[in-house]
């Protein structure tokens, strides 16, 4: 077993438990806390790139005439479909994340307002659903704001 430095106060000495200090099980909490929100975000963009924009970009009959029926036709439909799309892919690279998980929480709200307003509330709770973990994820993801803005900052 390796020797582990600690300081030298006794929340420190508390802190050891059968030769491991508790600071590197944090390590290791961290690590599986990252891994979890990375399996989260490939999840959250496999199903807007799959089950949500897929449909439309296809104009698949129950995209198109949900469309038809907001009046927003397939222009809508597409537009909509690629900016799904977008957030899918946006979501997988690091810079983007953050910024990506706002974007469809917003596109979110948008069509929560769309489900009460023109479907009758059908299906209104997915898009809350997702939002949440959109949530967590801006959150999370939230330190790669700042390097995005220092980039586009450079290089107007």
């Amino acid at each position: 077993m390796s020797e582990t430095t600690l300081p030298a106060n006794a929340t420190a000495a508390a802190s050891v438990r059968s030769g491991t200090v508790v600071a590197e099980s944090a390590t290791a909490r961290g690590r599986r806390a990252r891994i979890a929100l990375r399996t989260l975000q490939v999840v959250l963009a496999l199903f807007y790139a799959v089950a949500s924009a897929l449909p439309k970009l296809i104009a698949h009959p129950s995209a198109s005439e949900g469309f038809a029926e907001m009046g927003w036709g397939d222009a809508g439909m597409y537009t909509i479909g690629v900016l799904e799309l977008a957030g899918a892919v946006a979501l997988l690279i690091p810079l983007l994340q953050s910024v990506s998980a706002m974007a469809l929480s917003a596109l979110m709200v948008g069509a929560f307002v769309v489900q009460v307003s023109v479907f009758d509330g059908e299906n209104a709770a997915t898009p809350l659903i997702l939002i949440v973990p959109l949530a967590l994820i801006a959150w999370a993801r939230r330190d790669q704001n700042a390097r995005l803005l220092g980039l586009v900052r450079r290089r107007a």
